[in-house]
C-alpha cells in the first residue's frame, strides 16, 4: 500500500470516529496507523513521533469514559486530523 493510500486509510478512520455512528474503532485506527510503514518512511522522523504520541493518548482515552480521562477523544481526533493534513502537505512537497 502506498503512502498516499495509507494516509487515506487513517483519514477514513478519523472521519468514521468523528461521525459517532459506531462505524469507527480506535483500535482499527491505531493498528492501521502504526502499520503505515510506507507513510512513516516518506515523512520526516518527527511526524512518526507525533503520530505515536497521539495514538498512545487516543488509546488511553478509549479505556475510560470521557469524564474520567484527562484526554478528550474529540480533541485527539481533531489533532490527528491536523496531523493528516500536514502529512499530506509533506507528501506533496
Amino acid at each position: 500500500m502506498s503512502a498516499a493510500q495509507q494516509i487515506d486509510t487513517i483519514a477514513a478512520h478519523i472521519a468514521a470516529l468523528n461521525s459517532g455512528g459506531g462505524g469507527g474503532s480506535v483500535t482499527a485506527l491505531s493498528n492501521d496507523a502504526r502499520a503505515s510503514t510506507e507513510l512513516l518512511g516518506a515523512l520526516p522522523p518527527r511526524y512518526g513521533e507525533v503520530l505515536l504520541n497521539l495514538l498512545d493518548r487516543l488509546e488511553s482515552s478509549a479505556l475510560f469514559s470521557e469524564e474520567s480521562c484527562s484526554f478528550s477523544q474529540k480533541d485527539l481526533l481533531d489533532n490527528l486530523q491536523v496531523w493528516v493534513d500536514k502529512a499530506r502537505g509533506q507528501l506533496v512537497s
